[in-house]
This record gives structure tokens, C-alpha cells and sequence, in this order.
């Protein structure tokens, strides 16, 4: 991915700009387009989000949304999953959902597509790590491997059959040859 815009551009200049199809992300005063989505990449996407709601919105634990701009310490990106802890999800004064999400996700998940820059990726994932993100998850369809980063920022990496660590108390169990098994045509 290389940056959609030559000359620098400051954070209150980019949220001012329309809206892109696929999403624009501002990471260190550059505009970077995200790829456009493909078959696997949309499938592990929408699986996962169901996944993660499934256990997590009835204890109201945690909501995870696909797509959601997050603007913080002084990035804007979206990401493909966006997991807030119940307590943490930015609300008006009814009580109704914001729009804007101006602090970290506590849970970042991103799925590679073609045309992705791992080494953005990656950054996203220390920026996040940085901003207060306890886990971050790269998933990488092709190599048949999940990068997991934990608050300290150290990196893992998860195989097969591995048990994937997910925000604690949250009661799910996951492995990377399941996530991958949503894969096979139905």
C-alpha cells in the first residue's frame, strides 16, 4: 500500500475529506487506502464478528465491529474488527451508540488481503499496542497463521491447532485451523 497523497496532511484535514470505499486510514500524516476486500478475507471477517458477539454482547462483555473508524493518538484507521469492552463503548448522553470512536479498541483485528503492506499492518498494531490495545491479531489467510500482539508488544505466532488468546473473561476458544476451516465452501 503506498500513500494516496503527496503533500502531508494533518489529522483534522483528513476526517474533513469524504468518505472512501474502501476505507482511507491516517497513519503518520499520510493517507494510505485500504485494499479492497476479497472472498476469504470477508468471510473470516463477518465469521469472526458473529463469533466474538455471540459469547461477548450477551454478557455485554464486548461488541466487536467490522469496518469501524477509530481515531486516536493521532490516527485514524479502520480496522477490519474493532473489539470494545462493554464499559468502554462511547455513548451519548441517551445512551445510543456514538458515531465517533475517539479511543484505542481493546481488541484490534486485522485480515490480510492482497495488496496489504504487512510492515503497515504491523505499525498499526504497535500503534495500537501503544495507545492501550491489550490484543491485536493479524491474520494471515495464505501462510495459515495468526500474528498475535499483547500489551507488552511482544509478537507471536499461532498454527494449527494452537488455542488463540482472547480478551480475558471472555469465554471463547479458537484456533487458527478453525478460523481458517470457515474457509470451505459451505
Amino acid at each position: 500500500m503506498t500513500p494516496t497523497t503527496t503533500q502531508p496532511l494533518s489529522l483534522n484535514q483528513f476526517l474533513s475529506q469524504p468518505e472512501t470505499k474502501p476505507a482511507s486510514e491516517y497513519i503518520d500524516g499520510k493517507i494510505y487506502q485500504k485494499p479492497m476486500p476479497g472472498g476469504q478475507h470477508s468471510v473470516i471477517q463477518g465469521e469472526l464478528c458473529g463469533a466474538i458477539n455471540k459469547v461477548a454482547e450477551p454478557q455485554k462483555m464486548a461488541c466487536a465491529f467490522l469496518e469501524l473508524q477509530c481515531t486516536f493518538g493521532g490516527y485514524s484507521i479502520t480496522p477490519d474488527l474493532a473489539v470494545y469492552r462493554w464499559s468502554r463503548i462511547p455513548k451519548t448522553k441517551t445512551g445510543r451508540i456514538e458515531n465517533y470512536f475517539g479511543i484505542a479498541p481493546d481488541w484490534l483485528i486485522e485480515v490480510v488481503s492482497s495488496g496489504h503492506s504487512m510492515t503497515l499492518l504491523l505499525k498499526k498494531l504497535i500503534h495500537c499496542s501503544q495507545q492501550g490495545t491489550s490484543l491485536g491479531w493479524l491474520i494471515d489467510i495464505e501462510e495459515e497463521m495468526i500474528f498475535v500482539m499483547r500489551e507488552e508488544q511482544r509478537l507471536n505466532v499461532f498454527q494449527g491447532e494452537e488455542r488463540l488468546p482472547v480478551l480475558e473473561g471472555l469465554d471463547l476458544e479458537l484456533t487458527v485451523q478453525e478460523i481458517l476451516s470457515w474457509l470451505a465452501f459451505r
